[in-house]
Protein backbone atom coordinates (compact mmCIF):
# COMPACT_ATOMS: atom_id res chain seq x y z
CA UNK A 1 0.00 0.00 0.00
CA UNK A 2 1.61 3.36 -1.03
CA UNK A 3 -0.30 6.34 0.82
CA UNK A 4 0.70 10.17 1.03
CA UNK A 5 1.09 12.71 3.93
CA UNK A 6 -2.63 13.27 3.81
CA UNK A 7 -3.18 9.39 4.70
CA UNK A 8 -4.34 9.54 0.91
CA UNK A 9 -4.47 6.37 -0.56
CA UNK A 10 -2.52 6.33 -3.85
CA UNK A 11 -2.11 2.58 -4.49
CA UNK A 12 -2.88 -0.72 -3.12
CA UNK A 13 -1.94 -4.37 -4.77
CA UNK A 14 -3.10 -8.00 -2.72
CA UNK A 15 -0.44 -9.87 -3.04
CA UNK A 16 -0.35 -13.93 -1.27
CA UNK A 17 1.57 -13.85 2.33
CA UNK A 18 4.89 -15.82 0.66
CA UNK A 19 5.32 -13.01 -1.79
CA UNK A 20 8.39 -10.59 -1.07
CA UNK A 21 7.23 -6.89 -0.06
CA UNK A 22 9.76 -5.63 -2.41
CA UNK A 23 8.61 -7.29 -5.50
CA UNK A 24 5.08 -4.84 -5.13
CA UNK A 25 7.11 -1.72 -4.70
CA UNK A 26 7.18 -0.72 -8.67
CA UNK A 27 3.74 -1.59 -9.04
CA UNK A 28 2.85 1.08 -6.12
CA UNK A 29 5.07 3.54 -7.49
CA UNK A 30 3.90 3.88 -10.97
CA UNK A 31 2.93 7.71 -11.88
CA UNK A 32 4.81 8.68 -8.67
CA UNK A 33 7.92 11.01 -8.37
CA UNK A 34 9.88 12.36 -6.19
CA UNK A 35 10.76 10.40 -2.59
CA UNK A 36 9.32 7.18 -0.57
CA UNK A 37 9.88 6.80 2.47
CA UNK A 38 10.15 2.85 3.53
CA UNK A 39 11.17 0.96 6.23
CA UNK A 40 14.96 -0.66 6.77
CA UNK A 41 12.94 -4.17 5.39
CA UNK A 42 12.62 -2.31 1.66
CA UNK A 43 16.57 -1.64 1.05
CA UNK A 44 18.17 -3.36 -1.75
CA UNK A 45 20.20 -2.46 -4.43
CA UNK A 46 18.03 -3.50 -7.20
CA UNK A 47 14.93 -1.82 -5.71
CA UNK A 48 17.10 1.53 -5.24
CA UNK A 49 18.31 1.64 -9.04
CA UNK A 50 14.60 0.35 -10.32
CA UNK A 51 13.06 3.63 -8.47
CA UNK A 52 15.71 6.07 -9.33
CA UNK A 53 15.27 4.94 -13.08
CA UNK A 54 11.41 5.69 -12.45
CA UNK A 55 12.81 9.50 -10.62
CA UNK A 56 12.09 8.37 -7.56
CA UNK A 57 14.25 8.47 -4.41
CA UNK A 58 14.65 5.61 -1.64
CA UNK A 59 14.69 6.92 1.55
CA UNK A 60 15.15 4.42 4.73
CA UNK A 61 16.61 4.04 7.99
CA UNK A 62 20.43 2.08 7.51
CA UNK A 63 20.96 -1.61 9.09
CA UNK A 64 23.31 -2.41 11.42
CA UNK A 65 25.31 -3.48 8.99
CA UNK A 66 25.05 -0.73 6.57
CA UNK A 67 27.65 2.23 6.45
CA UNK A 68 25.99 5.76 7.74
CA UNK A 69 23.45 7.58 4.96
CA UNK A 70 23.55 11.29 5.90
CA UNK A 71 19.55 11.85 5.22
CA UNK A 72 18.46 15.78 5.10
CA UNK A 73 16.89 17.14 8.49
CA UNK A 74 13.76 17.26 6.84
CA UNK A 75 13.79 13.11 5.97
CA UNK A 76 15.06 12.08 9.17
CA UNK A 77 11.97 13.44 10.33
CA UNK A 78 9.66 11.86 7.68
CA UNK A 79 11.40 8.64 8.22
CA UNK A 80 10.34 8.75 12.20
CA UNK A 81 6.80 9.94 11.26
CA UNK A 82 6.38 6.66 9.52
CA UNK A 83 3.91 4.86 11.94
CA UNK A 84 1.75 6.73 9.88
CA UNK A 85 1.04 3.77 7.24
CA UNK A 86 0.53 1.53 10.27
CA UNK A 87 -1.71 4.02 11.53
CA UNK A 88 -3.74 3.29 8.15
CA UNK A 89 -3.37 0.04 8.64
CA UNK A 90 -4.78 -0.10 11.68
CA UNK A 91 -8.02 1.95 10.64
CA UNK A 92 -8.62 -0.11 7.79
CA UNK A 93 -8.82 -2.94 10.19
CA UNK A 94 -10.61 -2.21 13.46
CA UNK A 95 -12.49 0.68 11.62
CA UNK A 96 -13.41 -0.53 8.16
CA UNK A 97 -13.33 -3.85 9.38
CA UNK A 98 -11.00 -4.96 6.88
CA UNK A 99 -9.40 -7.62 8.97
CA UNK A 100 -11.50 -10.87 9.12
CA UNK A 101 -10.31 -14.01 8.13
CA UNK A 102 -13.39 -16.16 7.32
CA UNK A 103 -14.63 -15.76 3.96
CA UNK A 104 -16.24 -18.45 2.27
CA UNK A 105 -15.21 -17.54 -1.08
CA UNK A 106 -12.64 -15.53 -3.11
CA UNK A 107 -15.25 -13.28 -4.37
CA UNK A 108 -16.48 -12.39 -0.87
CA UNK A 109 -13.01 -11.75 0.06
CA UNK A 110 -12.54 -9.29 -2.50
CA UNK A 111 -16.04 -7.56 -1.61
CA UNK A 112 -15.34 -6.81 1.75
CA UNK A 113 -11.75 -5.59 1.40
CA UNK A 114 -12.91 -2.87 -1.82
CA UNK A 115 -15.46 -2.07 0.86
CA UNK A 116 -13.41 -1.28 3.37
CA UNK A 117 -10.96 0.47 1.12
CA UNK A 118 -14.18 2.60 -0.08
CA UNK A 119 -15.05 3.32 3.51
CA UNK A 120 -11.92 4.45 4.35
CA UNK A 121 -11.17 7.10 1.34
CA UNK A 122 -14.20 8.37 2.30
CA UNK A 123 -13.35 8.94 6.26
CA UNK A 124 -13.51 12.56 6.38
CA UNK A 125 -10.81 12.97 9.00
CA UNK A 126 -7.75 10.77 8.16
CA UNK A 127 -4.44 10.38 9.73
CA UNK A 128 -1.90 12.60 7.86
CA UNK A 129 1.18 14.48 8.76
CA UNK A 130 1.29 18.17 9.90
CA UNK A 131 3.17 19.23 7.14
CA UNK A 132 3.97 23.25 6.70
CA UNK A 133 3.72 24.41 3.19
CA UNK A 134 6.48 26.81 1.88
CA UNK A 135 3.90 28.10 -0.88
CA UNK A 136 2.57 31.43 -0.44
CA UNK A 137 -0.99 31.59 0.68
CA UNK A 138 -3.17 33.00 -2.06
CA UNK A 139 -5.89 35.46 -1.47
Amino acid sequence: MAINHQGELLSIKVTPGNVDDRKPVAFLCRGLFGRVYADKGYVARWLVDLLRARQLELITKVRKNMKPVQHTPFDQALLKRRSLIETVFDELKNLCQVEHTRHRSHANFMVNLMSGIVAYCLMPNKPRLPLMSSAPACQ
